[in-house]
């Protein structure tokens, strides 16, 4: 009877899955927006803000770009332009130059229209504090209160990356890792990282004896142990980043995806000014980095 009941749940599922057909949701489109993503932050490099035009949600071509912008931040006193690469429309950089944290920067885009008008759009981003530097990296097994998707899935083959440092008393401060192994960046896209808020731990020594005596040690990535050889170079680099820059994140990977049917459409949040002109993000960040070296 047990072999039956199998039988009538496969049955039952391939005829689910059979008679299945594309649905085609009727979506109200708004005027072209211009889409920006765009960064700046304490570390000495070229900054770089991207600039394109919203497509149609159910829009196949390419997206296009947006090229001939003057882009610039400024913190009131001091000036930073964003100049366009001459080999990618749409991508600007500055030159080499840092931001400085606690620093309220706006970032100014001003472009030209075929009637011979600017159109001005703008955001704003306070540069969050952080930590001067982390006292060390250590590779291990993941030690924390709950147990995670990828250590129940993978059993004991993952380990997990964890930073020893004097964190700030601010409770407020949210960091997000960047992770390279022998210099490749493994967190490229926002789906890859983590968003971790120090929260109640604000001025504890992070992953220290007492939060080890409390099991609540905070790792901030994992790999798994076939992927990593012997001498392997382990880069983090930590950046602390605005409050509203998390928000951001969390309703582009909530709204994200395909299938209306299975995801939470939404409007994702947006800091760039006025209203309805723009969409995407500006955020400054400030770094700390630190490295270590694999051994088997």
């Amino acid at each position: 009877m047990k072999n039956l009941h199998c039988v009538l749940a496969v049955v039952a599922f391939v005829g689910l899955t059979a008679c299945t057909e594309d649905i085609k949701i009727d979506v109200v489109e708004g005027e072209p927006m211009i889409g920006v993503e765009a960064s700046f932050t304490d570390e000495l490099k070229h900054h770089k803000a991207i600039l394109s035009y919203s497509t149609k949600f159910y829009a196949e071509e390419e997206i296009r770009m947006l090229s001939g912008a003057t882009v610039y931040v400024t913190d009131g006193l001091d000036t930073v332009y964003y100049y366009e690469d001459a080999e990618r429309q749409g991508y600007y950089f500055t030159d080499l130059v840092a931001g400085k944290k606690n620093t309220l920067y706006r970032l100014c885009i001003e472009i030209p229209e075929e009637d011979g008008t600017i159109q001005h759009l703008y955001a704003e981003s306070l540069m969050p504090n952080n930590v001067d530097y982390i006292d060390s990296l250590v590779i291990k097994h993941f030690n924390g209160e709950n147990d995670t998707v990828p250590t129940t899935f993978f059993m004991d083959t993952i380990e997990w990356l964890y930073p020893y440092f004097q964190s700030l008393p601010d409770p407020n401060i949210i960091y997000m890792p960047w992770i390279s192994i022998n210099d490749s960046l493994l967190t490229d896209t926002l789906t890859q990282r983590m968003i971790i808020p120090v929260g109640g731990y604000a001025g504890y020594y992070i992953n220290g004896p007492e939060m080890q005596a409390a099991n609540k040690e905070i790792p901030i990535a994992y790999f798994r142990r076939s992927n990593l050889k012997d001498g392997d170079s382990i880069h983090a680099r930590l950046y602390s980043i605005p409050a509203d820059y998390l928000t951001f994140v969390y309703t582009l990977l909530v709204s994200s995806g395909s299938n209306p049917m299975l995801g939470a459409p939404a409007n994702v949040s947006t800091n760039i000014q006025p209203e309805g002109k723009g969409v995407g993000w500006f955020f400054t960040a400030s770094a700390v980095s630190s490295e270590t070296v694999f051994r088997k």
